[in-house]
């Protein structure tokens, strides 16, 4: 299937044919940008406007094969000069959303403009300030760029209804969203056959622990603290149950499960697809058992990202107790193979911020 582009990737594309373009007077249409992993794809441009000072481009989202709301969406970048030493700041045109609640990795009032997004855009305008010398004289020009960075989606308030961001309190538009840049096609099928290949192969090679994380960054978590091969390692994304079963079937000596603190918090409450669309956190689970002043904030959070803050603040485990418990029922699917499994919380950030223990 057809890999895609993330709204964020798209954003960054944008950005810099619109920096490029203030700098210039010209648009770099395609115009190529750096991505994590060492991808350097080529937008085209559908749109490019050039005022006094200011310059806007924009990209149409190619989602690929995967059933993406955004698939087609134009996105709007509009770059203008900064105040001196005020940096890079981002700002929520029409259609893109912004943060009203806490929870998100973004503060209350900021542009639902992700991290990684922005880090992509920050690190894109410095390059092209690097090369077009939009620094001025400054000493260090490539940590010295001040622009003004507005991120529209036209038709994105109609868009974001049909996503989770009203409830999450991002209200006016999407999400700018990517880590990779990349998006890749949601087959359920296929992805659940590379599941089992990825477990084939790992026996195969006596691998007598492997891995499976919900994602990239407890990907990387996992094995360094294990010092895991990549023949050892299973992209499990959303598909919890495809890696017990199998192994269930086709036993290793040993499993670790990584992920986030919300897709584990998913898995001790018995679910098997962490995907959102067909499983949501517990929130009255993960305040059974905290202490009463805490439970019921966490009662009342707005996300499981949200409920792991106000644990953390109060200085309750809540990141080992969902590992816990998301072990003893990762252990009753495999029962009886001889698997011993052990899970990692691992938050956005790399941080393990829960173990089960073995």
């Amino acid at each position: 299937m057809r890999y895609g582009w993330t709204t964020g990737a798209c954003a960054t594309a944008a950005t810099t044919a619109a920096y490029t373009a203030l700098l210039t007077g010209e648009f770099p249409d395609p115009v190529e940008v750096e991505l994590p992993r060492g991808r350097r794809p080529a937008f085209a441009l559908a749109t490019e406007r050039l005022g006094d000072g200011s310059a806007t481009a924009g990209v149409i989202k190619d989602a690929g094969d995967d059933p993406d709301v955004t698939h087609g969406a134009l996105i709007l970048s509009t770059v203008r000069r900064g105040p001196a030493g005020s940096g890079v700041t981002f700002r929520a045109g029409p259609g893109v959303g912004t943060v009203t609640l806490p929870g998100l990795p973004l503060a209350v009032g900021e542009p639902a403009i992700n991290p990684v997004p922005r880090r992509l855009m920050t690190e894109a305008l410095r390059r092209v300030a690097d090369a077009y010398g939009g620094a001025g004289d400054a000493v260090d020009a490539v940590d010295a760029v001040d622009a003004i960075v507005e991120i529209s989606v036209p038709e994105g308030a109609e868009l974001a209804r049909q996503t989770w961001n009203p409830r999450l309190g991002i209200v006016g538009g999407l999400s700018i969203l990517g880590t990779t840049g990349v998006v890749v096609p949601y087959s359920c099928s296929a992805w659940i056959d590379s599941i089992r290949r990825g477990v084939d192969v790992a026996r195969a090679l006596g691998h007598e622990h492997v891995a499976g994380a919900t994602g990239s960054t407890s990907e990387r978590v996992v094995a360094q603290r294990y010092g895991l091969p990549g023949t050892a390692l299973l992209d499990m994304g959303d598909f919890a149950g495809a890696v017990l079963k199998y192994l269930k079937r086709h036993p290793v000596p040993r499993l670790t499960i990584a992920g986030g603190f919300a897709k584990v918090s998913k898995l001790a409450a018995g679910h098997l697809d962490l995907h959102s669309k067909r499983s949501q956190v517990d929130l009255a689970l993960l305040a059974e058992q905290a202490p009463p002043e805490l439970a019921g904030r966490i009662r009342g959070a707005n996300t499981a990202l949200h409920a792991l803050q106000l644990s953390q603040a109060a200085g309750f485990p809540i990141g080992d107790l969902v590992a816990r418990r998301a072990r003893e029922f990762a252990a009753s699917v495999l029962a009886p193979a001889p698997v011993e499994v052990d899970v990692l919380v691992v938050d956005r950030a790399g941080t393990v911020v829960g173990v089960s223990g073995a």
